[in-house]
């Protein structure tokens, strides 16, 4: 057996220098053992240097692990399990042979590795939501110095720390734990050994404003007492000054959510003589088909075949020319066209007519809509954020779009993004193995599928986002050429 004896609880580095040299002698997991400083040294010990007699398999000529496994050994190096620096070695072992072996979740060294990581995050996340700096005096030049008290489950300082480094780098401050503390002098972040609770202020003129915000944002209408124990296990509220105030709000929760309900004004929805009047509208689809657009528009106002109508504020059907040659079929209406109950007419429209015109494509020659006509959204607070539609969702309205194409009958059909390229195609495809082809449905029309202007308009990079607008406008372009070659 060979001794490795680590610099730290945590030291990573010092363990992935000993187990390449291991691993390229050939040396096995279980003839290898790791200690760390809390674990001490015996007379009986002996280190690395005197491994010669040892067992030994064919050396690797080479040591390779995936990226992610350094990330996560570097972060389960700082768990409290006694063998992570062992299983972590047997992993390293593993994977010189087997490449793969992080994709198998099933695995037992994996799924230790994965939930480990995962204790790792959380306890990180729990300190960057329950640290409170308490004021501690000023430096001579004026910076203010706070300081905190936390107690986190794991060795996690060096890893949350760079958090408060960020965010509160205009002033001096000092974390503090049982294991080890973390110092911001306002140029440079340095640890040092653990500390107590008395080496922090008990309280400050601070802790009253965190008690006014913590009352003013707490909503009795919505508390779950098992979500927000868990969110906020009680461990913490010993060290959070707005927890004092947690019982009397619990207490008087459900006064306070009969009073709102007595106080609130609720008025009309500006859309709801829109709704109703879509509701009673009658509608059967297995007659037969419409005649025209404008009463195909008319039937799909009282379309109940999923559950999207339920909360959309009315049917956002296709417009454009009842003979066009070209059809543009998009994902679902947005906030801004379920609200004007036209396709196209939000940022991702303006867009669009921006790459059409830069394309030589007339929007007003085109037959525009969506492959699901009702918006999908969830709210946050009083926005309505877009949700991708399911599949069951997009095949249950493709009923309508087919009924489109029947009228319209075009020669080509742009599909923009999956969503739609599903919806014409009957199939789901990947947008990078198709786009630049001109496919064809099963009723010889033709379809280029493309990106989605949402997915330009998402793009945080100025530069990627002109080069992806770009490609855009060519394939527009691709189209246009195959509608003026078939003329």
């Amino acid at each position: 057996m060979t001794l490795i004896y680590l610099a730290s609880e945590t030291d990573f580095e010092g363990w992935r220098e000993h187990a390449r040299a291991l691993c390229l002698k050939g040396v096995e997991p279980h003839y290898v053992e790791w200690r760390t400083p809390s674990e001490g040294k015996s007379l009986f010990d002996r280190d690395m240097s005197d491994d010669r007699l040892l067992p030994r398999l064919m050396p690797f000529p080479t040591v390779r692990v995936p990226k992610a496994f350094l990330e996560l050994g570097r972060r389960v190096s700082c768990h409290v399990d006694r063998s992570r620096f062992h299983r972590l070695y047997r992993l390293l072992w593993r994977l010189q042979t087997k490449k793969h072996l992080l994709d198998n979740v099933m695995d037992d060294d994996v799924a230790w590795l994965n939930a480990c990581e995962k204790n790792i995050r959380r306890d990180i996340h729990k300190m960057h939501a329950f640290v409170r700096f308490r004021k501690a005096g000023e430096t001579p030049d004026g910076r203010e110095c706070f300081a905190a008290w936390f107690e986190p489950n794991y060795r996690i300082v060096e890893l949350a720390t760079p958090f408060f480094q960020r965010r509160f780098a205009n002033m001096n401050w000092v974390i503090v734990t049982p294991e080890a503390s973390a110092h911001w002098d306002g140029e440079a972040l340095t640890f040092g050994p653990g500390g107590s609770k008395d080496d922090v202020p008990s309280e400050d003129c601070l802790e009253d404003g965190w008690k006014t915000y913590f009352r003013s944002i707490f909503n009795p209408s919505r508390v779950k007492i098992s979500a927000m124990t868990s969110e906020m296990p009680k461990k913490y509220w010993k060290n959070l000054p707005e927890a004092a105030l947690i019982p009397e709000l619990l207490q008087s929760a459900e006064k306070r959510s009969r009073e709102m309900v007595a106080n609130s004004v609720t008025e009309e929805h500006p859309l709801a003589a829109r709704l109703d009047a879509r509701k009673s509208v009658a509608i059967s689809q297995d007659e037969e088909g419409a005649r025209t657009l404008k009463d195909l528009s008319q039937l799909a106002a009282g379309c109940e075949k999923c559950p999207l109508y339920q909360d959309a504020s009315q049917t956002v059907f296709g417009e454009g020319r009842a003979d066009a040659r070209l059809m543009i079929v998009g994902e679902q209406p947005g906030d801004q066209e379920d609200i004007a109950g036209a396709p196209f007419v939000g940022p991702a429209g303006q867009l669009l007519d921006e790459c059409l015109s830069a394309a030589d494509i007339a929007r007003d020659e085109a037959y525009v809509t969506n492959a699901v006509k009702h918006f999908k959204f969830e709210l946050r607070g009083k926005r309505r954020i877009h949700q991708s539609p399911r599949v069951s969702e997009i095949d249950h309205c493709r009923w309508w779009l087919n009924e489109e194409r029947r009228l319209v009958q075009p020669d080509l059909i742009i599909a923009l993004g999956a969503s739609a390229a599903r919806s014409v195609l009957g199939r789901s495809v990947r947008i990078a193995d198709v786009r630049g082809e001109i496919l064809s449905t099963g009723d010889g029309t033709r379809v280029l599928v493309t990106v989605h202007p949402s997915f330009l308009l998402r793009l945080q990079d100025r530069q990627a986002q002109q080069r992806e607008v770009a490609r855009f406008v060519e394939d527009l372009r691709l189209a246009q050429s195959h509608l003026n070659a078939s003329c």
